[in-house]
């Protein structure tokens, strides 16, 4: 990947809508040159998918909270992020170095929305312990970090 590359997933990360020849005006290349590029990083797997980002809010979603969890043991590693890959209101689930295994991101509606999805998790295979922080506002929400961004 070059600057060229770069200035081009810049583009499509402010907007992933807008077309080859806005993106050819933006960064002085050809609209074949860019569509060709573009084409090249989705071959390779450095544009994975094309998607939008929500306003939770505005989807009734006024909960969010970060749920870490540790497992009893790591044979439970695989069908655990089994289950948090099914579970409607895990946004997120990443798995860990340090104290705990896995942290998860929890989207919702309501406070008991949230304990009936809490109480899904403490069920999950293996689960040995679990630690909710809730989220009181969102400061930074950015998808991903393109290399050389500050």
């Amino acid at each position: 990947m070059d600057n060229i590359d770069l200035s081009i997933l810049k583009c499509l990360k402010e907007n992933s809508r807008q077309t080859a020849s806005t993106i050819s005006q933006t960064i002085n290349l050809s609209v074949s040159a860019v569509i060709e590029r573009i084409r090249k990083m989705e071959a390779k797997g450095v544009i994975q998918q094309y998607t939008v980002v929500l306003d939770e809010k505005q989807l009734g979603n006024d909960l969010t909270v970060f749920v870490s969890v540790r497992l009893e043991h790591p044979k439970y590693g695989k069908d655990f992020a089994a289950a948090s890959r099914q579970h409607a209101n895990v946004a997120e689930c990443y798995y860990i170095a340090g104290d705990v295994d896995y942290l998860l991101k929890i989207v919702t509606d309501t406070s008991q929305s949230l304990e009936n999805i809490h109480q899904d998790i403490k069920e999950m295979p293996g689960v040995a312990w679990t630690k909710t922080l809730y989220v009181l506002s969102t400061i930074k929400n950015d998808v991903s970090v393109l290399p050389g961004e500050i």
